[in-house]
């Protein structure tokens, strides 16, 4: 009688047919079958969101080749921005204080006008400044590399990358009260590139991330082991 039971002809079977959906698959659909985080995770549709996995958004950056693919997209938790939101609201309210102590009194009304207009152009200048620098300071994790982009102001970024197979150790840092409240930390890279650490700081969920990590150099090897490397 044939041996129909046979757990490791059921894996073998199991891994081919997996292999042979994956050739039909993008990689935003194709990581669904190697990764249990990702598995367990809906697509992204918000442009605003903090942890964006398999965002359906149309995200690009430069040096992105052609067939790459953003699997993961990361910015800082939101609660670390509450500082500069509390910042905006107190600078927005601050004219309306001089005024009900009367700081103006001795000026003319016109002078009053470009005082409190200068004033509100410096508040919007902070609060933009401070919205973009959330906003386009991003973390990629894509199907080949780990990137990191620094918005230093609007004539400089800086761009840092390392491939998925130079990723040596990968750890998730999560500490303090607010940290373990709001589930976010910092996730450390050590790589063999020429940047030797990258640091994903302040993210939500920073020991999925270093789980999906591990998942990928999984599968990163597995494909070197096949010989399906790009």
């Amino acid at each position: 009688m044939p041996d129909i039971f046979d757990a490791s002809k059921d894996k073998v079977y199991k891994d081919k047919v997996r292999d042979f959906v994956k050739k039909r698959l993008s990689p935003l659909e194709a990581v669904d079958h190697y990764s249990e985080v990702m598995r367990r995770e809906e697509s992204s549709r918000n442009p605003f969101d903090s942890y964006a996995p398999k965002p359906l958004m149309v995200y690009s950056f430069d040096s992105q080749l052609d067939d790459e693919c953003v699997l993961l997209l990361l910015r800082k938790h939101p609660i670390t921005q509450v500082g500069k939101v509390l910042i905006s609201i107190a600078l927005l309210i601050m004219p309306m204080f001089f005024s009900y102590v009367d700081f103006y009194g001795a000026l003319a009304w016109n002078f009053q006008t470009a005082i409190k207009l200068f004033w509100y152009l410096i508040t919007a200048g902070y609060a933009l400044e401070s919205f973009l620098t959330w906003f386009y300071n991003v973390y990629i994790v894509t199907d080949e590399r780990i990137i990191d982009i620094d918005f230093l102001s609007l004539i400089y970024r800086n761009f840092s990358a390392a491939k998925l197979d130079k990723i040596e150790d990968i750890t998730a840092v999560n500490s303090g009260v607010i940290q373990s409240l709001f589930d976010f930390g910092t996730v450390q890279i050590q790589t063999a590139a020429e940047r030797t650490e990258f640091e994903f700081e302040d993210v939500p969920y920073p020991t999925k991330v270093t789980q999906f990590l591990n998942e990928m150099l999984v599968e990163e090897e597995r494909e070197k082991l096949e010989g399906r490397v790009k």
